[in-house]
């Protein structure tokens, strides 16, 4: 009979660490499994901040954390979506919202009737058709109700400190019954190709049946010479995060900002406005460093340098270890996918977890799964890359990355007729890529015949009560900083 697994080892730092053991402790738990977390130092300085996509708003309801409270304490900000915008003001802006475009007109979807519109000479964005849109640029919050609901999707991420979130979620696993255990190294102690326990600096074992491996792009428990990572191409492989002052009023989402040498994102919140930088090492950094004051519009401050080389772990569960975060998955920092990532290694974790030893086909089905979903985000992230219409070396060379077979179809059926190939491992709605290639200009050559189906004037009455209703519902949302604020 196989052995039982009672006791998961959890090694790592920072937030992902804590977010982890808290998920897996509230899940699993109450099984009788026990839970011990090896806490290695912090990587995570004052200048880092965790951005959120929708998804993290469900799994913060199971783990019953405040919404309010946790974004009071640790100096937080709702985010709905991104705008993304050339710093020389060469190429158009566009926002990419967490939410739905439009309602569907005679049970069919909103986005082939835009396109016919358009086509039509209508001239309004597709963002206008968006309630959570609208809103960003409004400077409210959507707070979604049944109305809202019937005309489409409104959601909201979460710009997070990295070290306040991280406390804050430590102490949620511990309240979890989680065990926990410092130190400032370990080794791997490993019997069949198994791992029996992790040596602390100190000697000290920490022995289990199950270990999960959270330390980041170290990757101490996961790595070995037959388990490495498969990198990927992507234009950039330097990183700067920094922090500066707080803005007098907080605009509900973040902006990426395109330069000719790499790109910006500023993210608002409560306790500062949080800056990555993201370029190509070479003969031009010290120009870029040199520039940012004027390319963000504040002199950084706890700025720490890092590199950025994305990709993928060839398994993600290798005997009885399990990868999440980065230790699994090093994605590009746009789009700020680190958490989704780690939240679908979770939930295909809780899914697949093992009672017993004798779990080879969970892992290897658990090891298609994820690569399937992490593959397509990097999709998400290489469309940016390839569609962007930034001037400049950086994103010259950009353009001519390599895509996906997959990718590769998703673009060439868009382009025909306006179609997504549908993905089973998809994390992103389709309004995400849509917004996507509309907003970077692409356009299909021809719109589906069954929008000829609605007469135009229906039609464009249909749209003139959409853009009436977004313009009064966004109007009734409260400011994102009041709502902040309580009032």
């Amino acid at each position: 009979m196989n052995q039982p697994i009672n006791h998961l080892v959890i090694a790592g730092r920072d937030a992902p660490l804590w977010l982890a053991a808290a998920t897996l402790a509230r899940a699993l738990s109450p099984s009788g499994l026990r839970v011990t977390v090896v806490e290695l130092p912090a990587k995570a300085g004052t200048g880092d901040l965790h951005a959120s996509l929708p998804a993290l708003e469900a799994l913060h309801n199971q783990l019953r954390l405040d919404e309010r409270g946790l974004l009071s304490r640790v100096g937080g900000a709702y985010t709905l979506g991104w705008n993304f915008a050339d710093a020389a003001g060469a190429v158009p802006a566009f926002l990419h919202p967490f939410g739905a475009f439009g309602s569907p007109i005679a049970g069919q979807d909103f986005f082939p009737y835009w396109l016919r519109a358009r086509r039509h000479g209508m001239s309004v964005p597709l963002e206008d058709f968006s309630l959570t849109a609208a809103a960003a640029r409004q400077g409210r919050l959507f707070i979604p109700d049944g109305e809202s609901e019937q005309y489409g999707r409104s959601d909201y991420g979460y710009h997070l400190p990295a070290l306040p979130y991280a406390a804050v979620l430590k102490e949620l696993a511990i309240r979890a019954g989680v065990g926990v255990v410092a130190t400032r190294d370990l080794s791997v102690m490993r019997q069949a190709g198994l791992i029996t326990a992790l040596r602390l600096e100190d000697g000290r074992l920490v022995e289990g049946d199950f270990f999960l491996d959270l330390t980041g792009t170290d990757a101490l428990l996961i790595a070995g010479p037959d388990n490495g990572v498969e990198t990927w191409d992507f234009p950039a492989d330097r990183v700067l995060t920094a922090r500066g002052p707080r803005l007098t009023h907080l605009p509900p989402y973040a902006e990426v900002r395109g330069f000719d040498q790499g790109w910006i994102a500023l993210r608002p919140a409560q306790s500062g406005t949080y800056l990555t930088a993201v370029w190509r090492s070479g003969p031009g950094e010290q120009d870029v460093l040199r520039r940012l004051p004027s390319l963000c519009g504040f002199v950084p401050g706890d700025a720490v340098g890092r590199s950025s080389v994305p990709g993928l772990r060839a398994r993600a569960w290798d005997g009885n270890c399990v990868a999440l975060g980065a230790a699994a998955v090093r994605l590009d920092p746009l789009h700020d996918l680190d958490l989704l990532a780690l939240q679908q290694g979770l939930v295909h974790l809780l899914a697949h977890f093992p009672r017993h030893r004798g779990f080879a086909a969970a892992r290897v089905e658990y090891n298609r799964l994820t690569r399937a979903h992490f593959t397509h985000l990097r999709d998400f992230q290489t469309l940016h890359y390839h569609l962007a219409r930034h001037a400049g070396p950086f994103w010259d060379s950009a353009r001519e990355l390599p895509l996906s077979a997959d990718l590769f179809h998703r673009l060439c059926l868009f382009r025909a007729r306006g179609d997504l190939a549908p993905w089973d491992e998809d994390d992103l709605p389709p309004d995400s890529w849509r917004a996507f290639l509309a907003g970077h200009g692409l356009m299909p050559d021809s719109v589906s015949p069954v929008t000829d189906l609605v007469p135009a004037e229906e039609l464009k009455a249909r749209l003139r009560a959409m853009l009436g209703f977004v313009k009064d519902r966004v109007l009734q949302q409260p400011d994102h900083d009041a709502y902040l604020r309580g009032d």
